[in-house]
């Protein structure tokens, strides 16, 4: 039995008794995640730390007379063991709910949804990483990590839901770099490793570390025709999981789509995003235990269709949930793609800048849509359709409504998985399915 098989017998001898141990007027909710992972940590092309890591948190949350309280603990696939923490845990929040106040909104599990969904991957083994990884880098400046492996997610309830959700992944998030620091950033991810594709990424970015050789070139502030490559384009629909499609934000007053629903204001007809769980990457289950749809689109041809509703929320509200997460925000985000071929992304900017990677974002203007930011990496000035030189840094300041709306010239036809490349606690599941984005009169400021 592996250690992931050891973690779910385990999960499901603590939600049985937790059955048998509640009393009549206690409530719980019991997460689990976990995961089985091999990373390896690299500089100069060479390892610097490697190892496998089995882990699992619980996180038991008790509710009675409108109040709740949680509690996270690690659990080790010993079911007697772990048995032992949450009995703990659980005499531990029973005597700190009466000391609480009482929560107006709180939303109590009911149904009794059942699911085990499982999507096997293929990926490297461990014996197989470092000699993949590293053979076609010989001789360069290579940093990065790779994480790869088996993760999952757990969810039972006192009303009788229970879900599991198990999946592989890999992610591979580097850095390639001259002699004087400049930088070229690349990641591939997925649930099945294709050598070919990873030498022609490695082989594209020695490509653009090449052109990095060169003298930056300073762009003086103003507005310039753009494209955004996928990993640019997925710095911005971040910003969308940052109370801008959020029903709690729209209520409040807060999102910065709000004009979308006040004012009637659109985007392109262009721009269509998704919420899309069909692909496996992530659980459709929430923090409820609450069932997504497959499929959700949320600003459909540049129309406000749907938000992202919670069931906090539709009480507060007197909305309807739609499985979203107690954060309302963006879980597996997709945007259509449009028709810009790769091959002719060039020739179609023409003249302008060609951005890679952006970073440091941030609202500047929340209630218009306007964020600011910094280009990164390899990003470049371009000229009647060829590459000229790279760029020294710049700073942007744009709204959604205009890069997404009518400053949107077209998207690629293609895209790209961006991965949510988070490590810290946990590595982090699922990512974006983003093409990229030709936009004219982006605004520098800087």
């Amino acid at each position: 039995m592996s250690g992931l098989d050891n973690l779910e017998q385990s999960f499901i001898r603590l939600t049985d008794t937790l059955h048998q141990k509640r009393t009549s007027n206690e409530q719980f909710t019991l997460q689990l995640s976990g995961e089985q992972s091999q990373f390896v940590r690299f500089n100069r092309a060479k390892v610097r730390q490697t190892g496998c890591v089995i882990d699992g948190n619980v996180i038991l949350t008790l509710m009675q007379n409108q109040r709740g309280a949680s509690f996270r603990f690690s659990v080790s696939g010993d079911v007697s063991q772990d048995e032992d923490m949450m009995l703990a845990a659980l005499e531990q929040l029973r005597q700190e709910l009466p000391q609480l106040p009482a929560d107006p909104y709180q939303v109590l599990p009911e149904g009794d949804s059942q699911s085990r969904d499982r999507h096997t991957g293929n990926i490297l083994s461990p014996d197989q990483t470092v000699s993949t990884l590293l053979k076609p880098l010989e001789g360069m400046d290579f940093a990065g990590l790779y994480a790869g492996g088996s993760l999952v997610r757990g969810y039972a309830d006192s009303a009788g839901q229970q879900h599991w959700f198990q999946t592989d992944s890999f992610a591979v998030d580097y850095s390639i770099y001259t002699a004087d620091g400049q930088a070229v950033k690349g990641t591939m991810a997925g649930d099945r490793w294709d050598d070919a594709t990873y030498l022609a990424q490695i082989a594209d970015s020695k490509h653009q570390l090449k052109r990095l050789t060169q003298t930056p070139k300073a762009i003086p502030r103003g507005n310039y025709r753009v494209y955004l490559a996928p990993g640019a384009v997925a710095e911005l629909i971040d910003m969308f999981s940052w109370g801008a499609l959020s029903e709690a934000a729209f209520q409040q007053g807060s999102s910065a789509l709000a004009a979308m629903r006040r004012e009637h204001k659109t985007l392109s007809p262009k721009f269509t995003l998704t919420e899309n769980f069909s692909r496996g990457m992530v659980p459709r289950f929430n923090d409820l235990g609450e069932v997504a749809p497959i499929e959700l689109p949320l600003i459909e041809r540049g129309d406000l269709v749907n938000t992202l509703i919670s069931s906090r929320t539709a009480k507060e509200y007197d909305q309807m949930a739609n499985g979203a997460d107690g954060s309302e925000g963006l879980r597996a985000p997709e945007v259509a793609p449009g028709n810009l071929e790769a091959s002719n992304i060039l020739s179609t900017l023409d003249t302008g800048l060609y951005l890679a990677n952006l970073h440091y974002l941030n609202w500047s203007d929340r209630p218009t849509g306007r964020i600011t930011g910094m280009t990164r990496y390899a990003c470049f000035w371009v000229e009647n359709g060829a590459i000229v030189a790279p760029i020294e840094n710049l700073r942007f300041d744009e709204s959604l409504y205009r890069c997404f709306g009518d400053n949107l010239v077209d998207l690629t036809d293609f895209q790209e998985f961006i991965p949510n490349l988070g490590t810290y606690e946990q590595r982090s599941l699922g990512g974006k399915w983003l093409p990229g984005a030709l936009i004219e009169d982006f605004t520098f400021t800087l």
